[in-house]
C-alpha cells in the first residue's frame, strides 16, 4: 500500500531524515552523528583541495532520499534515513573518480537516484537470508558509471587508477608511532572516501554521540586491518591512504555493535570477519585492477554477508 507524503511533513522532517542518511552509513540512526558525518565530509574534502566531493555527498544524499517520497516507499525506512545512505556514497565515488563536467554531475544525480530502488530490489533478494543489501546498492550502481566512464568522454575517469596487471609492490612505510595512528584515522575516514586522520577523528566522535560500542569497535577494526596489512606486506602507498581500513571498520560495526548479541562468540567471529574482511580487499584489488575499477565497499559487503547467512545465533540480524 502506498504511503501518502504531505509537502509540509516532508519538508519539516527533510533535514533530519537526511542527517539519519549519512549516519545509516555505519549503521547509527541518528541526525547528530550524521551531522558530525558531514562535518568530518566536508573538513577532509577541503583539506584535501577536493571539496567536490563534499558537495557531491549533499547531492547525493537529496537526490536519493528524495527518490523514496517520489516512490512512495515506506515512510519507516525514510525516517530511519535508509533512503538516504547509498545515494550520499554515490556523490563521495563520482568526484573522487571522475572529472568535474556538467555530466558527472547529471550521472551523478542519475546513479543516485538509482540507488534508492535498486536497493528495494536488492533487499528481496537478500532478506530471505536474513540481511539486508547493506551499501551493495551504491558499490553495484557506481561500478557501472564508472565502467562507463571509460568509453563516455562527457565524464572522463580522471580520477580513477590506470587499467593495469596488479603486481606485489610493497614500497617503504613510515611505522613510527605517529605514523601509525594517521594510518589508523584514514582506515575510518575512507568510509567517505576521505584521506584525512582529522575526518577519522569527526567520525569516531560521531559514532561515540550515538553508540560507544560502535565506534569502538570502528576504531579497533582499524587498527587490526592496519596490522594485517603491514604483517601481510600490503602495498605501503594503500596502507598509508588507509584503503584496508574502511571495508573492515564497517565490517566491524556490523557484525560487533549491529548485528550480534553482544557475546564472546560475536566478539571472536567479528575479529575473524575484520581479519577476513582485509584479505577480500586484497584479492577484490586484484580482480579489478586490470579494469581501473575501485572495489568501494565490496569486501564489506560481501565479508558480512559470508558472516552472517550461516544463521549462527551470536548473529541475529535485525531488519
Amino acid at each position: 500500500m502506498a504511503t501518502t507524503y504531505t509537502l509540509g511533513n516532508v519538508a519539516k522532517e527533510f533535514p533530519r531524515t537526511c542527517m539519519r542518511g549519512l549516519g545509516q552509513v555505519m549503521f547509527q540512526d541518528n541526525a547528530l552523528t550524521g551531522l558530525l558525518f558531514m562535518a568530518g565530509i566536508f573538513w577532509g574534502a577541503y583539506e584535501e583541495g577536493s571539496p567536490l566531493v563534499a558537495w557531491g555527498m549533499i547531492v547525493g544524499l537529496i537526490v536519493s532520499t528524495l527518490t523514496g517520497y517520489f516512490l512512495d516507499l515506506k515512510d519507516e525506512n525514510g525516517a530511519q534515513g535508509l533512503w538516504g545512505f547509498n545515494g550520499c556514497l554515490v556523490g563521495c565515488a563520482f568526484p573522487t573518480f571522475m572529472g568535474d563536467t556538467v555530466w558527472m554531475w547529471l550521472g551523478l544525480i542519475l546513479c543516485s537516484a538509482m540507488t534508492t530502488w535498486v536497493r528495494t530490489a536488492l533487499n528481496k533478494i537478500t532478506a530471505p537470508l536474513g540481511t539486508s543489501s547493506f551499501t551493495f546498492p551504491f558499490v553495484l550502481c557506481t561500478w557501472f558509471f564508472l565502467l562507463a566512464s571509460r568509453l563516455f568522454a562527457g565524464m572522463p575517469p580522471e580520477g580513477a587508477e590506470t587499467p593495469a596487471f596488479p603486481a606485489a609492490v610493497t614500497g617503504t612505510l613510515d611505522l613510527g608511532f605517529g605514523s601509525l595512528v594517521i594510518y589508523w584515522l584514514k582506515g575510518i575516514s575512507q568510509v567517505f572516501l576521505i584521506n584525512s586522520w582529522v575526518t577519522g577523528i569527526f567520525f569516531l566522535a560521531a559514532l561515540a554521540v550515538s553508540s560507544l560500542r560502535a565506534a569502538t569497535w570502528a576504531a579497533l577494526s582499524s587498527a587490526i586491518a592496519l596490522f594485517v596489512a603491514i604483517v601481510w606486506k600490503a602495498p605501503a602507498v594503500d596502507i598509508a591512504s588507509g584503503l584496508y581500513g574502511f571495508s573492515a571498520v564497517l565490517t566491524g560495526i556490523a557484525l560487533g555493535a549491529t548485528f550480534c548479541n553482544f557475546s564472546w562468540r560475536a566478539t571472536i567471529w567479528t575479529v575473524v570477519g575484520v581479519v577476513v574482511t582485509v584479505f577480500i580487499q586484497g584479492a577484490m584489488n586484484v580482480f579489478f585492477e586490470p579494469m581501473g575499477l575501485a572495489t568501494l565497499t565490496g569486501p564489506f559487503c560481501l565479508a558480512t554477508w559470508l558472516m552472517l547467512w550461516p544463521g549462527y545465533s551470536f548473529f541475529q540480524p535485525k531488519q
